[in-house]
């Protein structure tokens, strides 16, 4: 390899392991340590949540708390992906919302994926949320017109998707999501918790050896 082209190769896989710290960094410091109350255990998964792998009576379930403009959350999206596809049959994979005050596009993603869901379209609008992220994350104001556009191009109906996105049971439902995390102690995305239990991130491997830890113990 001639040395030009080997030293672009390090710099590239230098950068990025630092991007990998960085994110680590930024959520190890949103890190809590509120409980539940004594003797109550709150919820992770209730009726309405998002499954996206039904993994069947015995599989292990892993939520997922997110926030669709977290960098992190993007981050994480493509090793979710693989993880997914790696133990399908052994987990119930669901998520939940948690836009961060900070974000100023969160909520109106979550609206635009809960009105996706109203037509059993939750899962397209989830991808395509966290495939297109780079193209309106991180802007100064809020730009519903960019999700009517991904709810045009993946085929819902307009009219249905409009009138949910209106509709303030559609926002109840996603603050109902990050009312159930805050008292989970979630306070930054993505939170991870296992049959209940959250999950300490303190390496990139850790979700990954969570999971194979709860599958096969």
């Amino acid at each position: 390899m001639k040395t030009p082209v080997k030293a672009t190769l390090i710099a590239i896989a230098a950068a990025l392991a630092l991007a990998i710290v960085g994110i680590l960094y930024a959520m190890s410091q949103g890190a809590t340590e509120t409980a539940p109350p004594e003797g109550e255990k709150l919820q992770t998964v209730r009726t309405d949540s998002h499954v996206l792998d039904e993994g069947g009576a015995d599989a292990v379930t892993v939520v997922e708390f997110l926030d669709f403009e977290c960098e992190a959350c993007g981050a994480f999206y493509p090793l979710v992906e693989d993880l997914r596809e790696q133990y399908s049959g052994d987990i119930t994979y669901v998520v939940r919302y948690f836009p961060l005050p900070g974000h100023i596009n969160s909520t109106q993603a979550a609206l635009a994926a809960e009105a996706a869901a109203r037509q059993d379209r939750f899962e397209d609008m989830y991808h395509r949320l966290f495939e297109t992220q780079s193209q309106w994350g991180e802007r100064s104001e809020e730009t519903p017109e960019v999700f009517r556009g991904f709810a045009e191009e993946l085929g819902l109906d307009m009219a249905a998707f409009d009138a949910a996105v209106a509709d303030p049971a559609t926002l109840e439902r996603v603050q109902a999501d990050k009312t159930d995390g805050e008292r989970l102690g979630v306070s930054s995305t993505p939170s991870f918790f296992i049959d209940g239990e959250p999950v300490v991130l303190e390496a990139w491997g850790d979700l990954e050896a969570a999971i194979e830890r709860a599958v096969n113990g």
